[in-house]
């Protein structure tokens, strides 16, 4: 279900569309997220979570009281470290400001500073940002199907630790998409796999534009929040 890699977007975040006709709908139901309630909505989508991938085996699941609960992946990422268990919990929490997030910087797009971490952590991640606008009439169907095994290839492989999809804007049909690593390694080794190759040959005739950015997230040891600054070059993470 996601895009997660360091490349132009995947379809699964760009096919909500509104029907000419939509229902009312119970805001506090979470919603049901597939190829056909994205692509011919029958009712406004009001609750957007972000997509967490599921922890290891040997970790107990993770009972974070939240206003937005996340969904979570089938697939369960290999390993994690200390600190990016700590990122893990508190982005359990993790939302956009408002709805006019594709359009603001990536820093001031989400609840960054309301993420809170333990004081002693001292970690960076690998953030890949994806804004784009989809091409009009393009098929969805295939797209989503591929992106969503990329996902979940991505996740049994190691690093992905959430990936946000995004709606587009019901006015200018922008998006944002984004993911967190555990290292740039991690983003760049799923680039070579099969699902992920698969995905990017489908979704590369059904953009009308994109932009691609990468950031870098950081937690020093003398705060409990993170900080965002733009990827200038080098290893992130580990």
């Amino acid at each position: 279900m996601t895009l997660t890699f360091d490349h132009p977007p995947h379809p699964f975040h760009e096919q909500k569309k509104h029907s000419t006709t939509v229902e009312s709908r119970d805001p506090h139901r979470l919603p049901t997220f597939d190829s056909t309630s994205l692509t011919a909505p029958t009712e406004p989508v009001l609750y957007l979570p972000p997509l967490l991938s599921s922890l290891p085996d040997r970790f107990p699941s993770v009972d974070v009281s939240s206003e937005y609960p996340p969904l979570v992946t089938e697939t369960r990422l290999p390993d994690i470290d200390p600190a990016s268990l700590s990122l893990h919990k508190a982005l359990h929490r993790f939302r956009p400001l408002n709805e006019d997030y594709a359009a603001k910087p990536y820093a001031e797009a989400f609840n960054w500073s309301e993420l809170a971490l333990p004081l002693e952590d001292e970690r960076e991640w690998y953030c890949v940002v994806f804004r784009s606008k989809r091409k009009a009439g393009s098929d969805g169907g295939s797209l989503y199907e591929a992106d969503r095994k990329a996902h979940e290839e991505a996740v049994s492989n190691g690093g992905l630790i959430l990936y946000w999809y995004g709606i587009p804007n019901q006015e200018t049909g922008l998006n944002l998409a984004t993911c967190i690593w555990q290292s740039r390694k991690h983003a760049v080794a799923a680039n070579t796999r099969p699902h992920h190759i698969r995905a990017m040959k489908l979704a590369a005739e059904s953009y009308e534009i994109y932009d691609l950015e990468r950031y870098v997230l950081r937690k020093a040891p003398s705060n409990y929040g993170v900080t965002i600054e733009p990827f200038v070059g080098g290893d992130v993470g580990w």
